[in-house]
């Protein structure tokens, strides 16, 4: 039974201590949970600037080497030899 009921008064500053011990410990874990989260909220956002970085960095890298390889390709097509040599004739090198 409860010390109510049987007459005698419970101590209340050991009550009121152990609620206080209760909600500082509440306290405690609610603040701790809010820290996780911020922490992981934080990671997470330095992992995507991390991603979106090396993929910008790769996407970079790919893109000019396909400009190298078009412009390449398009000199090639158009390649025409600064000097015109045509083979000669052995009688004309008799000439000479």
């Amino acid at each position: 039974m409860s010390a109510a009921l049987l007459g005698t008064p419970a101590p209340a500053s050991s009550n009121d201590s152990r609620r206080t011990w209760l909600w500082w410990f509440l306290a405690l874990v609610a603040a701790s949970q809010l820290y996780v989260f911020r922490e992981l909220a934080a990671a997470f956002a330095l992992f995507a600037i991390v991603f979106v970085a090396i993929a910008f960095l790769v996407a970079s890298i790919y893109m000019l080497i396909k400009c190298a390889e078009l412009a390449l390709a398009r000199l090639a097509q158009l390649r025409q030899p600064a000097l015109q040599i045509s083979s000669a004739s052995p009688d004309s090198r008799k000439a000479a």
